[in-house]
């Protein structure tokens, strides 16, 4: 029997619509995004808005000190008391989960405070001395200099409209007062970037997780870069000069959140901007709309099609995809982790006797998803040059990441560390290590109540 699956045709139909990771000069992509953070850096006009965050962290964090971290994202707002330990671990106690305020009914200002002021007391009270309270508020906000968070917009999921433009660590310490609560000095507010950044810290050994018994020469860390890769996509990273605020410090960088799903990749092609055009946003954050989990599975699914309107990709049931608004990004994975079990949405379009148009999608989507890591890569890479660290070889550049399609999406992991290992050692050995951080949210934000 005559196979209908044609790999060569497939990657000469990627290469002709501007989807096949061949044709982008990993180099060339480096470079851009260098040029567009220099740009944001300087307050001059970037898709890169360099955003400052005002927190310098910490190399290693004092052993004994006890802190208050809170996440608040989503539907749910968690509270821990963490304690840093001798040997740069934490320890976490009472933690605590209610629901978001707001997301029960719309509630006022001062209910909002007063709900997670709530939670966070009988931490404060319980512990022995408190030396401050990280904040990881997960919702657009305004960085003050006082590393304060000016509420700019809510998700739909939670109803409090009176929070908008009012500074939530202000906020939260007045209820804590109100409820006659010893309040730290330091209230930090960050977001999920920051916080990831913050968490490999503590989360990822100062040598990259290599070392056996005592480090006898006293080497400090390196740089840590936070790398969120899930439903969306952005990085952050410590920054020596920002023109645009005025900052200038060798010693004590101040970490940037890049906003690098905003990054444009200049060799996108006539199929991204297709599917760019049915978006909520067109036109912009074009990175993240080709490696991030919001938008892998739609994507994917306007190549398929286009696939089949080309007669490359042929089965009984093609006039079913073809009416498909969309494919949610979980069900192609879960089809993409074991396609000839044929299950979900996707395997129910396909018969026994369909092996070749099962290999057609799978060549296919993983064409996207190589492409989309190697997008990615290329952002961190460039992250990694502007630290200007990783030459010593015992003092790795530390990249902590944090999201499912980082860590679950079939093929984005190995893909994204193996184009990322070429990227840094085109002209030498490079000293890095990337892994994946649990609890980063939380973490990360008790890292930041002891950051400067």
């Amino acid at each position: 029997m005559r196979s209908s699956f044609n790999p060569k045709a497939l990657t000469e139909f990627a290469r002709y619509y501007g989807f096949h990771y061949d044709i982008y000069d990993p180099a060339i992509l480096v470079r851009d995004v260098l040029f567009e953070m220099e740009r944001g850096l300087r307050g001059q006009k970037s898709v890169l808005p360099m955003i400052p965050s005002y927190i310098s962290p910490a190399a290693r964090m004092p052993p004994g000190k006890e802190v208050i971290a809170l996440d608040a994202g989503g539907t749910n707002l968690r509270a821990s008391l963490v304690r840093f330990t001798a040997d740069g671990k934490t320890q976490t106690e009472g933690t605590k989960k209610i629901p978001m305020p707001g997301t029960q009914g719309r509630i006022n200002a001062e209910q909002f405070f007063d709900q997670i002021a709530e939670v966070a007391a009988p931490l404060i009270d319980g512990a022995k001395k408190i030396e401050g309270i990280g904040f990881c508020f997960s919702y657009p906000m305004e960085i003050t200099r006082e590393s304060d968070g000016i509420l700019m917009a809510f998700s739909k999921e939670v109803d409090a409209p009176d929070v908008i433009g009012k500074k939530i660590g202000e906020g939260l310490r007045d209820a804590l007062v109100r409820r006659g609560v010893k309040t730290p000095d330091r209230i930090v507010l960050l977001n999920d970037t920051v916080s990831t950044l913050l968490s490999g810290i503590v989360d990822i050994p100062p040598d990259g997780g290599t070392r056996k018994g005592e480090d006898k020469y006293g080497v400090e860390g390196g740089p840590v870069i936070g790398l969120i890769l899930g439903t969306g996509f952005n990085t952050a990273y410590p920054e020596k000069s920002i023109p645009k605020i005025g900052f200038e410090s060798e010693t004590n960088p101040q970490i940037v959140v890049c906003e690098t799903g905003a990054f444009n990749p200049r060799f996108l092609g006539p199929l991204d901007r297709e599917y760019d055009a049915t978006t909520k946003n067109p036109g912009v954050y074009t990175q993240e709309k080709a490696s991030s989990g919001a938008y892998l599975g739609p994507l994917t699914l306007h190549v398929l099609k286009t696939a089949v309107k080309e007669g490359l990709f042929k089965f009984k049931k093609s006039d079913v995809l073809l009416s498909w608004p969309t494919l949610q990004t979980k069900d192609l994975n879960a089809f993409m982790q074991a396609p000839l079990a044929m299950e979900g949405p996707l395997g129910e379009l396909f018969g026994p006797d369909e092996r070749d148009a099962i290999a057609t999608l799978s060549y296919l989507t993983s064409i996207v998803t190589k492409r989309g890591a190697l997008l990615a890569a290329a952002v961190v890479a460039a992250m990694v040059e502007r630290t200007g660290a990783g030459s010593d070889p015992f003092v790795p550049v530390r990249i902590a990441v944090e999201g499912t399609t980082y860590v679950v999406y079939k093929g984005m992991r190995e893909t994204l560390e193996s184009f990322l290992h070429i990227m840094l050692n085109r002209e030498g050995p490079r000293a890095y290590v990337i892994a994946p951080v649990e609890q980063a949210s939380l973490l990360g934000a008790a890292v930041a109540a002891l950051s400067t």
